[in-house]
This record gives C-alpha cells, sequence and structure tokens, in this order.
C-alpha cells in the first residue's frame, strides 16, 4: 500500500517560522532565539520554532489578563461562547487532516490514531460548548431563612481567572483542544505551552480559535522549555494552572505554587495494571492487553504497562500476546499499514532503551522484543517481560514506551492486592465473563478509571483523572468544568 504523503499545505506551513501568538498577533519570541523541532520517524528537523521565554510568557499572561478583566470573553453571554465553540469544532473537522498530519510528523503517531484524534477532539470541543450553558449556582435561601428571619442565599458561579495549560507531548492535539474547550467554556482566559518536542499543531489551533471568533487575548501559544513552563507556573497574575504529564514534574508544579495556593489540576503518570482473568474470552482479552500497552508505541499515561494473568490462562495469554507483538509493523505514521510509530525523540528512545537493559540485568525473562529497529527514526521493538522482581524500575516506574511486564496470579485477593501495589492509580482494566469478578474487582482497584472487557475508552460525558500519585481533579465533564471555577456564596438579609 502507497504511504500518504503529508499534505502541501502542511509542508508550506512548516517552511514558515513557528511564531507564537500573543493578544491576537503571530510574533516571534523576545530574544528572536528559535529551536528545531523533528520527526521522530527519520530524526531529521521539520520546523523552526520560536523559543519563548519568561518575557514572552509576561507578555501572554498580560494579554490574558486583559482579556479577562475587560470580560472580552466572560463577558459574552453562555450561548454565544457556546456559538463559538462549536464553530471552533466545525473548523477542527475542516482542517482535520491538516492537525492530523502535523501530529503524525511532530508525534509519530500512525495516520488511524491521529484521525481518531482529531475526530475525538471535535467532539470534545462540542461537549464543551453545551458544559458552558450549565453553570449555575444554588438557591438556599428556604434552608437559611426562618424564625421572623429573611434571607436570600445563594451561590454563583465564576470563571477562576487567567489559567496556565501546559501539554504534554503524546497527544499534542487532544491535550490542546480538551484543555482549552473546557477552560474557555468556564469563561477563562488562558495562556498555552505546548510541550517543547511538539509545538506545531498548537499554533494552527490557536488561529482557528480566532477564526471561530475567539477575541484576541483569550488563547495565547507560548512555545518553549521548561522554564518557559515554570515562568507560567510562578507567574503572580496567572489563577490556575492545569498540567499533564510526569509525576516528577507534577510535584515540581505543587511546590512552586505552595506559597500563593495557586489553583492546581494535576494529571500525571501511571503504571496501570492490566487483569485477564482465567474465564475470559480470549478473543477480546489478548488484543485488548496488547493494545492497552502497544497502542502509540507505549507513549500513554493510562498504558496497561503491567498485566495480571490467571495462572491457568498464562501460557495462551503469553503466546497470544508474543504472536501479536512479533507481527506488528513498526514505521511511519504515514504509512496506512504502520501499527506502531516511533517514540518521540532521542531522549524518550535513550529512557526506554535503558529500561529494557535494566530489565535484563534485574533477571526479568525476555519474552520478546527488547532491540531497537534498524535504520533512522526512534523505533523500539513491543516488548515483553515475564516476571520482573517487585522491587525493578520496570515493574515499579513509568517507562512511556511498549514495554509490558507480566505476571501470573491465582485468586482475586492476590491480584487487587498486587495491582494497588503502586503508587500510580490513573487506570486499570479488567477482563472476565463473570460480571460479579468484574464488579468486584472494578470497586477495589484504586484507580481513576476502570475498563471492563475493553480499555483505553475516554468519552466527552465521563471525567478523567487519576487516585495517588496519578493526579489531583478530573478533566473532562462536568467535573473538568468545576477545576476553571470558583464557588461564591451570598447572603442578602431582606427587610420585612
Amino acid at each position: 500500500m502507497t504511504a500518504v504523503k503529508p499534505l502541501s499545505s502542511v509542508l508550506n506551513r512548516l517552511n514558515l517560522p513557528q511564531l507564537l501568538l500573543i493578544d491576537g498577533e503571530l510574533q516571534a519570541a523576545s530574544s528572536g532565539k528559535t529551536y528545531e523541532v523533528h520527526d521522530p520517524a527519520t530524526g531529521k528537523p521539520i520546523a523552526s520554532v520560536a523559543h519563548g521565554a519568561s518575557a514572552d510568557v509576561d507578555l501572554a499572561v498580560s494579554a490574558a489578563r486583559r482579556a479577562f478583566e475587560n470580560r472580552r470573553w466572560r463577558g459574552l453571554t453562555a450561548e454565544a461562547r457556546s456559538r463559538i465553540l462549536l464553530r471552533l469544532a466545525d473548523l477542527v473537522e475542516v482542517h482535520a487532516e491538516e492537525l492530523a498530519h502535523l501530529d503524525i510528523l511532530n508525534n509519530g503517531m500512525p495516520l488511524a490514531m491521529a484521525n481518531a484524534l482529531a475526530a475525538a477532539s471535535a467532539a470534545r470541543v462540542r461537549s464543551a460548548a453545551a458544559l458552558s450553558s450549565r453553570i449555575y449556582g444554588k438557591n438556599a435561601s428556604a434552608a437559611i431563612s426562618g424564625n421572623g428571619s429573611e434571607m436570600h442565599a445563594y451561590t454563583a458561579k465564576e470563571p477562576v481567572g487567567v489559567v496556565g495549560l501546559i501539554l504534554p507531548w503524546n497527544a499534542p492535539m487532544a491535550s490542546f483542544l480538551g484543555k482549552v474547550s473546557t477552560a474557555l467554556a468556564a469563561g477563562c482566559t488562558c495562556i498555552v505551552k505546548p510541550a517543547e518536542a511538539t509545538p506545531l499543531t498548537a499554533l494552527l489551533l490557536g488561529e482557528l480559535a480566532l477564526e471561530a471568533g475567539v477575541p484576541p487575548g483569550v488563547v495565547n501559544v507560548v512555545h518553549g522549555f521548561g522554564d518557559a513552563g515554570q515562568a507560567l507556573v510562578d507567574h503572580p497574575d496567572v489563577d490556575k494552572i492545569s498540567f499533564t504529564g510526569s509525576t516528577a514534574v507534577g510535584k515540581q508544579i505543587v511546590r512552586s505554587c505552595a506559597d500563593n495556593l495557586k489553583r492546581i489540576t494535576l494529571e500525571l503518570g501511571g503504571k496501570s495494571a492490566n487483569i485477564i482473568f482465567d474465564d475470559a474470552d480470549m478473543t477480546v482479552a489478548i488484543p485488548g492487553a496488547a493494545h492497552a500497552i502497544f497502542m502509540n508505541a507505549g507513549q500513554a499515561c493510562l498504558a496497561g504497562s503491567r498485566l495480571f494473568v490467571q495462572r491457568r490462562a498464562l501460557d495462551t495469554v503469553l503466546e497470544g500476546l508474543s504472536d501479536i507483538a512479533g507481527k506488528i509493523r513498526l514505521g511511519s505514521g504515514f504509512d496506512p499499514e504502520t501499527q506502531m510509530g516511533p517514540l518521540v525523540s532521542q531522549r524518550q528512545l535513550e529512557r526506554v532503551t535503558g529500561y529494557i537493559e535494566q530489565g535484563r540485568t534485574d533477571g526479568a525473562k525476555l519474552v520478546t522484543g527488547g532491540g531497537r529497529r534498524d535504520g533512522d527514526g526512534y523505533f523500539v521493538e513491543p516488548t515483553i517481560f515475564l516476571d520482573p522482581p517487585a522491587d525493578s524500575g520496570i515493574y515499579r516506574e513509568e517507562i512511556f514506551g511498549p514495554v509490558l511486564v507480566v505476571k501470573s496470579f491465582d485468586s482475586i485477593d492476590e491480584v487487587v492486592e498486587a495491582a494497588n501495589d503502586t503508587r500510580y492509580g490513573l487506570a486499570g482494566g479488567v477482563f472476565t465473563t463473570n460480571v460479579n469478578t468484574a464488579h468486584l474487582v472494578a470497586g477495589q482497584l484504586k484507580t481513576g478509571t476502570v475498563w471492563v472487557n475493553c480499555y483505553g475508552h475516554l468519552h466527552p460525558t465521563m471525567p478523567f483523572g487519576g487516585y495517588k500519585e496519578s493526579g489531583w481533579g478530573r478533566e473532562i465533564d462536568e467535573q473538568g468544568l468545576e477545576a476553571f471555577l470558583e464557588t461564591k456564596s451570598v447572603f442578602v438579609k431582606l427587610n420585612q
């Protein structure tokens, strides 16, 4: 099958400097500096990006603050904000192919995944548009009045203010639209800081927001590295930070925000447990377990990277997984036959291969994979280890690559204890045909999301977030909206 070629509009766009978007205007970084981003399938540079830093963050925060204080966005009716968000969703669909191609070039994900994320992102924006008209408080007057004293008491929901949105590199377009659309639904203004490795869709999406009718200054985009992110976190005129990324960086953000108690939402790492019982439908469970770890080359916070298999089914599951892993086609995301793309960067390649070598040293049994693909790009084979030591890095730590660790179990109590024996708690999976087992185990897993006989499904009507060190708060749906709102209580004494 012939590989898809990147759209000419995408290539033309990449020939231009990728600038910052501040107060509705494209501009170079204050320092004049740029940096290169690379195609992870080839390792070659594909674009020059403005290198934003603290001075640019200052400009973007000032623009967002002006837009908030003069009510440029929050002063619109909920219906008007909703209409603009719906136009943005339409524009995302119009430009879906272009956005998908940018993510493939910048992130390396397969074409099918990029297309699916574009469609899901448009749906997420439409869901946020609906949420904008569901912001309301409560009237508690009847509960408070009495004994000859009448009180009109109510709560009001207000946007938290200027928000900094710090994005991960594993799903650039989807992360941008998920965070921005929810912040806009709440009436906030924002500064988006994309991951330095994957900034390319952010600028286009910022331009589409302007085209949809979002006023200048409401959505600002500042590309840069960790110093730009830190400047955004530390800025005294930023009211809230929403961050998706590693647990280590999330902890640093908490420390940075401690002095002024800035509002924070954190969607962090995971080492999610996937459980296959021996009564499971193996035609569903085995490919489901493979999908859980090998999707996006394992570069997913919700990846099912620890697999527990009931002992009687272990040989069957390992044989099936090894067969799937051995046949997964690695390659450019533009090849429709590619099933798994590269890791995002040389740095990530070194991290993942380091964990694989550590797994060998620690005594885990390598079932399949474990190597790099020859040639250009940051490709690692789908890798499966059996029986890693319980204190080993490959068993305990988030690898963020296509590396699966497998252990057997006998009883429900045993596997629940093992699954929960982690500092993370983002997601988990259960494969069984016994409805009692499904609900019993789902109820005992200490995770924010549990999938039964499937893995990785997300929807705009269901919140997402983690227990323990997998984060604070939830994204998506009403709970995600609440994170961008403040609640004000108002008491009005009525004279009789």
